[in-house]
């Protein structure tokens, strides 16, 4: 039996809300925007981490090597591809941490 997490089909990235604390160190690190939090009431803090824009995942691992909590998982490169890091994913991702890592609107 393997102890690896298999990645959910056609997913880059993927979040563990059991584990998440909502810390958002992983959204602090997204180089591309992909990640932000939701208000989500339900939770300690208020919020709960989303995966907002998959399709701009560049693969880069930084979320997933950050999160304290083994709450989020990035696919193997030799099982997905992943996006270019463009202009467009760096302005969101900015935007992101300007906005407190909430989620736009």
């Amino acid at each position: 039996m393997s102890s690896l997490m298999k990645a959910p089909a056609n997913t880059p990235v993927w979040v563990s809300e059991e584990r998440c604390k909502a810390c958002d160190k992983c959204v602090a690190v997204c180089p591309a925007g992909v990640l932000a939090m939701r208000p989500d009431p339900q939770t300690v803090l208020g919020a709960m981490i989303e995966v907002v824009t998959p399709e701009a995942c560049i693969g880069c691992n930084e979320c997933e090597l950050t999160c304290p909590d083994f709450a989020i998982y990035v696919a193997d490169k030799k099982e997905f591809k992943f996006a270019r890091l463009t202009d467009q994913a760096k302005a969101r991702a900015e935007a992101i941490a300007a906005n407190n890592y909430m989620k736009l609107a």
